[in-house]
């Protein structure tokens, strides 16, 4: 029997506020000691209140608009009851019946297929602390506890590994377009849980789910869900039943392991947080923040490709950041040439950046220089070879401008015709036996003449020139023929 995976994804992200949800502890703890930024709130000590934190709202909001969610007017904290080590206060501070936000959508891209995902809730919470077991027992760590986390759920719509790595990407994309959130997963700041079952291909019925929970990596989320439906399928197949679980991934065994019997809502004992006040959204608020979104990831991605005739992998890559897209377009606006500036960002920028391991934001060189050199190059002042080797290295290592840089070094191409002819004459004259072959209809022939020209000019004879100067030679002064 052929079996349908039925995915659902809930995502976690740390949102990129100064400060934690209800207190005003530094919300980075990257790095820090441990157990050395908190205080009696986020610690939850007997007497202390929680207050709002405006931003951490907004920023919710303006996420859940990215996301096309429906932003009612109400909403409320609620306290989400349980007790685990991490958690000091010995309940989440979450949103159970009224969230902030509902009823969203995103499209994402598999292949060159377009799929929506839809998106039941993100609702706020505040984050748990951090737990590392070691031999003999499990230490604490309260740094990340009250942190602000947006918690991003789907609809059961994801049906292959393939969809939910796509998702949880492009998830992350429009995270940092809306710049909501860093969601860097070195730093814990995107986790997934996701919630596994299978049913016969055909059914409409759900069977079954198991959730495989804290996936901190795409790599992580692709081999934990690949493993669990395999896992489920074996047990259908020899004629078990899937128990409905809470597991956890190991990567270094590579398996699913159980880690306790699910819960299920009413377990938590939700009631509404008593120490905060309802949230209360205008209309007018919603239409102020929903004026502040940018152009997200996929639109821009379906634009590069109409606007600059871009492919969907390179409109893809140049898509990826808000940064990355923004610089592209400079670019253009300056060269005026797309095709050249997808060469030039996406083939030898990218690859440098790559190599050195540094962001697009930290790079040297100005896209207004690099359009600038690409301008160039169109307009014949430096050949294409030049610009992509000697002069992009300098610019790169130095953020220099093109046009200083060819003209310290000499590099600015030879144009004067009387110039080039010499110099084709010569070449000519030194290589008879490719130049019959080029009078023969041997066109292979002309590019060993090109470049004895261009050896012979160093490098700096235009070579569009050179081409149209030595076929007009060859044509107009035939070899005597000795038959």
């Amino acid at each position: 029997m052929q079996y349908e995976p039925v995915v659902g994804i809930e995502i976690h992200c740390q949102m990129n506020t100064a400060t934690k949800m209800f207190c005003f502890c530094d919300n980075d703890s990257f790095g820090a000691d441990p157990n050395t930024n908190v205080c009696p709130i986020c610690m939850g000590f007997p007497g202390m209140l929680p207050a709002i934190n405006e931003e951490c709202v907004k920023k919710g909001i303006l996420s859940a608009l990215a996301l096309n969610c429906e932003i009612p007017e109400f909403s409320k904290y609620d306290r989400k009851n349980y007790f685990y080590p991490d958690l000091p206060k010995g309940f989440q501070i979450s949103q159970y019946d009224k969230p902030v936000s509902q009823n969203g959508y995103v499209d994402i891209m598999v292949g060159s297929s377009q799929k929506r995902i839809r998106i039941n809730r993100l609702h706020l919470e505040d984050d748990a602390g951090k737990l590392t077991h070691v031999g003999g027992g499990t230490l604490c760590d309260y740094n990340r506890s009250g942190s602000p986390l947006m918690e991003i759920v789907t609809e059961a719509d994801i049906r292959s590994v393939e969809e939910a790595s796509a998702y949880a990407q492009e998830i992350q994309r429009i995270m940092r377009y809306v710049g909501s959130s860093d969601c860097d997963m070195e730093k814990g700041m995107m986790r997934f849980d996701i919630n596994v079952s299978l049913r016969p291909l055909g059914e409409e019925k759900f069977g079954t789910k198991a959730e495989v929970k804290n996936l901190n990596s795409f790599r992580a989320l692709e081999e934990a869900l690949a493993y669990e439906i395999k896992r489920q399928t074996e047990i259908l197949e020899s004629g078990g039943t899937i128990v409905q679980e809470t597991r956890g991934w190991d990567p270094d065994k590579q398996v699913t392991v159980s880690q306790r019997s699910k819960e299920e809502a009413n377990d938590y004992r939700y009631f509404p947080e008593p120490d905060l006040p309802p949230l209360v959204v205008t209309e007018k608020e919603v239409a102020h923040l929903r004026g502040e979104l940018p152009e997200l990831p996929l639109a821009r991605r379906h634009r590069f490709i109409q606007e600059f005739g871009l492919s969907q992998e390179d409109a893809g890559i140049l898509t990826d950041t808000r940064v990355m897209a923004d610089f592209f377009e400079n670019v253009v606006a300056v060269s005026k040439d797309a095709k050249k500036s997808v060469a030039f960002v996406n083939t030898i920028l990218l690859k440098h950046l790559k190599e050195d391991g540094i962001d697009i934001a930290a790079c040297k060189i100005q896209p207004q220089q690099l359009g600038k050199l690409i301008t160039l190059v169109n307009e014949g002042t430096i050949s294409n070879n030049q610009a992509k080797g000697e002069v992009f290295e300098e610019m790169y290592t130095t953020g220099e401008d093109p046009e200083k840089i060819i003209e310290e070094k000499g590099l600015k191409q030879v144009s004067d015709t009387g110039a080039i002819e010499e110099i084709c004459k010569k070449v000519i004259e030194a290589n008879p036996g490719p130049a019959q072959d080029v009078r023969e209809g041997k066109d292979k022939a002309i590019g060993f003449l090109v470049g004895m020209v261009m050896k012979e000019s160093k490098g700096q004879a235009n070579p569009q020139m050179v081409n149209e100067m030595l076929r007009r030679k060859l044509q107009a002064f035939q070899m005597p023929n000795n038959k």
